[in-house]
């Protein structure tokens, strides 16, 4: 079987990903809008039983804070705002949406834990330097999505790179460069693209690797720093999470300094547990 890939086919089976729910589309499609419906989409959410109960474990979750319960979607968008209950969807989402077990040598539970802890990581550093925590925390979650999409398209193709990461010894990128041709950055720009994402988040996707690259955009950057700072915590307890190089272009972006990180690892530690609960249980 020949392994190389390319863009183009990568492309060509996008349609054959599983779909998220319409109302979750609608809700990436509008992140950049401030003319919403906002009664609207929590209806609409809440025809969707499974996704209502897990954002709701999510919004009651200790990290959020709420004093009072939320017991509808409505309430949820009422105590914590529109733009956090619209992440929390898409995490419910999204989290649910790709079939397990499809690649041997895969471990998707580790690929979620990752996820979530950069997520939660991304947002408490947003939240320090006062950048939009709920984009910081989608992009965190989706900073891997790509890797979802080339292990659901091309399992067989797939589990050739992770075997040969193993040989080699080497980084998952250059595992899938060498053996695939391509990579979990341009897939994930694929689906970016595919599901009309922002550009913010399109940018993100596909910087996070290399924030220094002209125009990568700042969210580039803090994605960056907290992929490598879960991976140097080992959250995900995931043999191939090999800590990454810290580009110092991302890392003087933030200006943090030593007594804020330590204060980070801590609070990433401990949401981190939090919403792996409420999502990946």
């Amino acid at each position: 079987m020949s392994t190389q890939l390319t863009l183009d086919d990568i492309v060509a089976h996008l349609d054959d990903l599983p779909s998220l729910p319409a109302v979750v589309m609608e809700l990436l499609n509008s992140i950049d809008q401030e003319d919403v419906d906002i009664s609207v989409l929590a209806k609409k959410v809440s025809y969707d039983q499974a996704l209502t109960a897990k954002t709701l474990r999510l919004a009651n979750s200790s990290h959020y804070g709420l004093q009072v319960k939320a017991t509808t979607i409505q309430q949820a968008i009422t105590y914590l705002g529109f733009q956090t209950t619209r992440s929390l969807i898409t995490s419910a989402a999204i989290t649910g949406c790709f079939p397990e077990g499809r690649c041997p040598g895969f471990d998707d539970k580790a690929f979620w834990r990752h996820s979530v802890a950069t997520a939660a990581c991304a947002k408490v550093l947003a939240r320090q330097i006062r950048f939009n925590q709920d984009y910081a925390f989608t992009a965190g979650l989706l900073h891997n999505i790509g890797r979802l999409v080339l292990v659901s398209s091309f399992p067989a193709h797939y589990a050739q790179a992770i075997a040969h990461q193993a040989a080699h010894d080497c980084s998952l990128l250059e595992a899938e460069q060498a053996v695939l041709g391509v990579d979990h950055v341009q897939a994930g720009v694929a689906l970016a693209e595919h599901w009309n994402f922002s550009d913010t988040m399109r940018l993100a996707l596909g910087n996070y690797l290399q924030p220094e690259t002209p125009g990568a955009g700042f969210l580039a950057s803090l994605i960056h720093v907290a992929n490598a700072i879960v991976c140097a915590l080992d959250l995900a307890q995931a043999g191939d999470d090999m800590v990454p190089r810290v580009s110092p272009v991302a890392w003087d972006a933030l200006g943090l300094g030593e007594d804020a990180y330590l204060q980070l690892f801590r609070e990433t530690e401990l949401r981190y547990d939090e919403i792996t609960s409420a999502l990946l249980s």
